[in-house]
Parts: structure tokens; C-alpha cells; sequence
């Protein structure tokens, strides 16, 4: 499309998959691998829980929700990326990179809450262990989760609804693996000076997230370390360390990714960050979560054994 003197883009191009020519298949292959462990390994998460009622704890509810938010979370990246790999066509259109950004921020600020609320429900947990029952409800945990995605997709749509409306030409090369906010409108040929601010409301609710994940854990070590069995400082620590493990991976790729104000990295370590972001830190949590969590592994045994006998019957 033409405007005046101008081209108009209406599709935009990765050109990071431009400069891998033939070796496309040896990033497909591990890439593919990983997705699909990514999704079995948070399906297999969600459904034990859901069907194993020694499971039904806000914990474990927590938890069954960040694995069916991963699963989507994935979904809205890598299997573009798989396709730009091995086509030939490396590129989306405008709607297609809206949609993209949009999910991808949206449920990824509401894994974020997520995180936020098992932090606390950890802190109740240990640090009033009397009043959790009562105070940490089935109905609470539901409540707070619909609040969490109404406002992880809610907080996200007015600058989304914003690069709609900006006119994109000249080049359309996007730097990056994934269609982002930075890479993408460093392309629009308008003044974008208002997402400084923007940039801003997101420091600042991703900050404030993780000053209270930081502060639960904080007063939650001191508990623990108040304990005078050492087993049962050990079962605290072990039951914390997979939540603490998340939410370092979570908001340690986050803060390089999207608190570095004004620094900027080459095209190779912008990949890299990205691919820690978008991959490595998804593809690490079925791991610390069911095959380092002994409940989990317990329920999926007693699946399959279900699952072994039923066959048996059936013959």
C-alpha cells in the first residue's frame, strides 16, 4: 500500500531467521522437541492435579493454573517461530504481530500475578499456618485468578490498540525472533515518544510484583529459619524453593528483557535474552515443578498405574 511517496507496510519481516539459511533445520528440530515438551509436560501438570483430589489444595490450584497459562503463553510465539524456520516465507502481517504481542503480554503479565499470588498464599501458608484454611478458600483462589486475567488481558489492550493506529513504513524488518513493542515500533514512521510512558506503568507493576514476591519470601526464610526441627525447616524450605526458582527465572529474564531503559544489545544478544525469555524459562518449569515435586510425580504414578489396570480389565 502507497501513501504519498511512501510504502505502507502491512507485513512485517523476521529478518533474525533470514541470516540462519541452511541451518534453519538444526534450530527447528531442538525447537520442535522442546515445544512439545513444554505442552506435555504442562497438560500432564494440569491434568493430575485436576483429577487427583489430594491435590486440591490453593497451592496446587495456583500451580494448575501457571501450567495452562504456559501452555498458551508458548503457544503465542513458537509456533510461528517453527514456521518461519522452515518456510520460506518469514513473515506476519500487521493484524497477525498485533495479535501476537497482545497474547503474549497478556498472559504473560498474568503469569506474572500468578507468581505474585502463590507468593502470598506460600507466606499464609507458613507464616499463619492457623488462619490459612479459613482465609486461603476455594473461592478465594477462583476469585483472585479471574481477577488476575481479567487484568493481565485488560492492562495490555490500550497500547496495543495504540500501534494499531501508527502508520508503518520504510523498512520492515523486524529484529527479533518474536513480534515485540521495541522491535516494532522502531518501524513506525510517527512519533512514538508516548510509550516512555507506558514503558513506565509496566516498570512499575512489574516491580511492584516482584517487591511483594520478594518481601513474602523474605519474611517466609525468617520463619523457616525460626523453626526448631531441622526436618521441619527442611520440608518449609523444599516446599519454597520451587516457587523462589520460578519466580527468579520469571522475573530475572523480564527485568533483562524489559527494564534495561536505555541500553541496547546487539542483534546476537537480543536473540539470546529472547530466546531465555520465551523458551528456556517455559521450557524449566514442568521440570522444577512435577519431576522435582515428589506429590506431583506421586499422582501421575498413581495415573498411570490407573490407567495400566483399567487396560487390564478391558482384556
Amino acid at each position: 500500500m502507497t501513501s504519498g511517496n511512501q510504502t505502507m507496510v502491512t507485513e512485517f519481516l523476521f529478518s533474525v531467521f533470514l541470516h540462519l539459511h541452511g541451518s534453519s533445520l538444526l534450530f527447528f528440530i531442538p525447537l520442535l522437541l522442546i515445544y512439545g515438551f513444554i505442552i506435555t509436560g504442562n497438560l500432564v501438570t494440569f491434568i493430575v492435579i485436576q483429577l487427583d483430589i489430594a491435590l486440591h489444595t490453593p497451592m496446587y490450584f495456583f500451580i494448575s493454573v501457571l501450567s495452562f497459562l504456559e501452555i498458551w503463553y508458548t503457544t503465542a510465539t513458537i509456533p510461528k517461530m517453527l514456521y518461519s524456520l522452515v518456510s520460506e516465507q518469514k513473515t506476519i502481517s500487521l493484524a497477525g504481530c498485533l495479535m501476537q504481542m497482545y497474547f503474549f503480554h497478556s498472559l504473560g503479565i498474568t503469569e506474572g500475578f500468578v507468581l505474585t499470588l502463590m507468593a502470598i498464599d506460600r507466606y499464609i501458608a507458613i507464616c499463619n499456618p492457623l488462619r490459612y484454611p479459613t482465609i486461603m478458600t476455594f473461592n478465594l483462589c477462583i476469585q483472585l485468578t479471574a481477577g488476575s486475567c481479567l487484568c493481565g488481558f485488560l492492562f495490555v489492550l490500550p497500547e496495543i490498540a495504540w500501534i494499531g493506529t501508527l502508520p508503518f513504513c520504510g523498512s520492515n524488518e523486524i529484529q527479533q525472533i518474536f513480534c515485540d513493542f521495541t522491535p516494532v515500533l522502531s518501524l513506525a514512521c510517527t512519533d512514538t515518544s508516548l510509550v516512555v510512558i507506558v514503558d513506565a506503568i509496566h516498570a512499575v507493576e512489574i516491580l511492584a510484583s516482584f517487591l511483594v514476591i520478594a518481601l513474602s519470601y523474605i519474611k517466609i526464610i525468617m520463619v523457616i529459619l525460626r523453626i526448631p526441627s531441622a526436618e521441619g525447616r527442611h520440608k518449609a524450605f523444599s516446599t519454597c524453593a520451587a516457587h523462589l526458582a520460578v519466580f527468579l527465572l520469571f522475573f530475572g529474564s523480564v527485568a533483562v528483557m524489559y527494564l534495561r531503559f536505555s541500553a541496547t544489545y546487539s542483534m546476537f544478544w537480543d536473540t539470546v535474552i529472547a530466546v531465555a525469555f520465551v523458551i528456556l524459562a517455559p521450557f524449566l518449569n514442568p521440570i522444577i515443578y512435577s519431576l522435582r515435586n515428589k506429590d506431583i510425580k506421586t499422582a501421575i504414578e498413581k495415573l498411570l498405574c490407573y490407567q495400566k489396570g483399567a487396560v487390564r480389565v478391558e482384556r
